[in-house]
């Protein structure tokens, strides 16, 4: 598998829109990289292509996907604050 490929395994979240009629995806690590689709079937891709532009055209420094941790599974989800000196809280 190649470095690119690797760096492309980040949770995708999919929320029914009823005005729209839509499923809107969102990449929770990736700030701002949402899409939408019709179906489920249509926002999987939609969302996958949303990720590989998000990281293509504005992901310098790309931030490492959140992975499941069976530990904290039943926390709310907290987004990441990037600190001045590059680590996260």
């Amino acid at each position: 598998m190649s470095e690119q490929n690797e760096s492309h395994h980040y949770s995708m979240i999919f929320e029914w829109d009823p005005r729209d009629g839509i499923y809107v995806v969102t990449a929770p690590d990736l700030p701002g990289c949402r899409t939408h689709g019709r179906t489920l079937e249509e926002a999987v891709p939609q969302g996958q292509d949303a990720i590989d532009s998000w990281i293509r055209h504005w992901g310098c420094p790309i931030p490492p996907p959140r992975y499941f941790d069976e530990e904290t599974a039943d926390e709310p989800w907290q987004p990441r604050v990037a600190t001045a000196a590059g680590t996260e809280r």
